[in-house]
């Protein structure tokens, strides 16, 4: 029965947030208070949801200070350079700008949070997309995608609990699983190549000496929706006109300046840019992702730390402070707000026992004849198993359970810890990721949008990283 109300909780809420009906903290509150009461448990609600709360309290307080730290940073300048590159390579193409969106989150999710990788994903590509009119669950989809593939490093959280569930080296998991992995990530690339282009035909290539913006409304000279005699049509609303054809590249260049320099996150004039502290700003994110790496301190110290030093040397004047703390209050409360909704969630699934006897379930329906390919199982299991449920519950509950009935097949451990690092780019996306509300809530994407979008290419991409594991004979 359990098993049953636990499958049919968890539809509940996606059903409801993908069909609007009601909202994401909402629905992670009342559903999962509701399916409690169901199942006779309700006088332990109070119980459940602090011990949730208890459990993801660090987390949200490591996302309220990070997105303030990363805020600040994102004021002072430090990540401008970062995306005038992007922005150079992307030349206001939206092919370019989605596969770049893909090839910045790769790249920022080397830090191992993903959260900061969102953060800094959105912040540098958000003004492209709405400049251009472009589809942000395009961009939300592909940022999660990237980062979920990236997310398998020995420090970034799956891959340890692997190996500290099974007890491996990490290394031993992650080293075999790179070229699957590559080959997951390509195919992010090649999915972005595609999304770019089918944005590409439906907007048409904007170039940088093309762009007209005025007080009303942003334009396309030449790039869809015209009326063939040279009149500008509207952004979004056109039909794909040869728009690939590029103007001459010596103005380019030049233009491309003043069309990254009109975007507000790139406005060079902004009075929170503190140039002369560069260096140390980014000397100081060094250090703080150092520090996440090695371990040296908890995540939410280190950033609580590096807020209150950031903001006490680049803005020492108390109302400065203030200022930026009000500017990115907004993204703190939503998150936090959508983190502590989820510890209700999470409570109720693992206090009345539900997610156990989900997990159990999936594990007594492998047929017997399956046992020699444990680890393909596995690999195919950890999708539904890695959104439904935490890390935590997955590595620690599940994954040992799967390994011992692999074992008694002849399937080593580490091809079950490697197997069970494929679903990770779904995961993601999962309702049970403070990260996903990062991504969401800064890009004013509707979690259901998000999901109905990504739930399928993100799927997509497990299975290539399995069939390239099998492939490769590391899995």
């Amino acid at each position: 029965m359990l098993t049953i109300l636990g499958f049919v909780m968890i539809a509940t809420f996606l059903v409801l947030i993908m069909t609007k009906k009601m909202s994401p903290i909402a629905a992670l509150v009342l559903i999962p208070a509701l399916f409690c009461v169901a199942v006779g448990k309700g006088a332990h609600l109070g119980d459940y949801v602090i011990d949730g709360v208890s459990g993801l309290a660090p987390t949200a307080a490591m996302l309220m200070f990070a997105i303030v730290y990363f805020g600040v940073m994102i004021d002072v300048g430090l990540f401008d350079p970062v995306v005038r590159a992007i922005l150079r390579f992307c030349k206001a193409d939206p092919m370019r700008i989605v596969v770049g969106t893909a090839v910045l989150a790769a790249i920022v999710s080397l830090d191992g949070d993903g959260s900061t990788t969102f953060m800094i994903t959105v912040s540098a590509m958000y003004p492209l997309y709405k400049r251009l009119g472009m589809s942000l669950v395009v961009m939300t989809g592909v940022a999660a995608m990237a980062n979920g593939v990236m997310n398998t490093v020995p420090w970034g959280g799956p891959t340890a609990r692997a190996a500290t569930a099974l007890k491996l080296d990490a290394a031993d998991i992650f080293v075999p699983m790179i070229p699957a992995l590559l080959v997951g990530l390509l195919g992010v690339l090649g999915l972005a190549y595609v999304l770019g282009l089918r944005e590409r035909r439906r907007l048409g290539t904007l170039l940088s000496d093309e762009v007209l913006v005025d007080t009303k409304e942003t334009v396309l000279v030449g790039a869809g929706g015209g009326d063939g005699a040279g009149r500008p049509g509207r952004l979004g609303g056109g039909t794909d006109t040869g728009a690939g054809d590029h103007a001459g590249d010596g103005a380019e260049d030049d233009d491309l300046k003043g069309a990254e320099d009109d975007l507000k996150g790139l406005d060079p004039d902004r009075p929170t840019l503190r140039p002369r502290l560069y260096w140390f700003n980014a000397l100081l994110t060094g250090v703080l992702v150092t520090a996440m790496i090695m371990e040296w301190l908890p995540i939410p110290v280190l950033f609580l730390l590096g807020a209150a030093l950031a903001l006490s040397v680049n803005y020492p004047r108390l109302p400065d402070q203030k200022a930026r703390i009000a500017a990115h209050a907004d993204n703190v409360l939503n998150v936090s707000g959508m983190v502590f909704a989820a510890a209700v969630f999470t409570g109720v699934l693992q206090g009345t026992g539900m997610v156990d006897h989900m997990a159990g379930w999936l594990v007594d329906t492998v047929p017997d004849g399956l046992g020699p390919h444990m680890a393909l199982v596995t690999g195919v299991l950890s999708l539904p198993l890695t959104y439904f449920m935490s890390n935590d519950g997955f590595y620690f509950g599940v994954l040992p359970v799967l390994a011992e009935a692999g074992a008694a097949h002849g399937v080593t451990p580490l091809e079950m810890a490697r197997a069970s690092l494929v679903g990770q780019p779904l995961h993601m996306s999962s309702p049970l990721v403070p990260a996903v509300y990062v991504l969401v809530g800064m890009a004013k994407v509707e979690f259901g949008d998000h999901t109905r979008f990504v739930v399928k290419w993100a799927a997509l991409t497990c299975l290539l990283i399995l069939a390239a594991g099998v492939l490769f004979g590391t899995v």
